[in-house]
């Protein structure tokens, strides 16, 4: 990996970490942030919002990707992918992130998260395997 591209992942985890801090998540206390960074070059934000009902709390990966395209279309496209937390613990995105972060995340663009083996980064591809191939046409 190129020094350019270590910091620019380095740059989006440290949004994604600020991020965090505005984390509502009373139940879990667990603090996520996401930062994507679109084609365009612009960054892209969200925490995780928790609800008394668990299944209705929006993950910080896909408040992020909605901010994204309320902003800019559904036309965007996510060059890469930070996600960290504050609670010192791996935080790789969830399967339904991954799922709906397929729609938009080119194979090779970058995901940056905390593993158990210290900050981890995966092209999309590794990260969610034949999702390509499930797109629509």
């Amino acid at each position: 990996m190129t020094q350019e591209r270590q910091t620019e992942l380095d740059d989006l985890l440290a949004e994604a970490r600020k991020v965090a801090e505005n984390s509502y998540s009373p139940y879990s206390h667990f603090k996520v942030g996401a930062a994507l960074l679109l084609a365009g070059g612009e960054i892209i934000t969200g925490t995780n919002v928790e609800n008394t009902s668990y299944g209705m709390t929006i993950c910080a990966e896909r408040a992020a990707l909605v901010q994204a395209i309320s902003r800019f279309g559904p036309r965007i496209r996510v060059r890469a992918v930070a996600v960290t937390n504050l609670n010192h613990a791996a935080s790789p995105p969830c399967g339904g992130c991954r799922q709906v972060l397929a729609e938009f995340t080119d194979a090779e663009a970058p995901v940056v998260f905390p593993a158990s083996d210290g900050v981890r980064v995966m092209a999309f591809a590794d990260l969610m395997p034949l999702a390509t191939e499930m797109k629509l046409k």
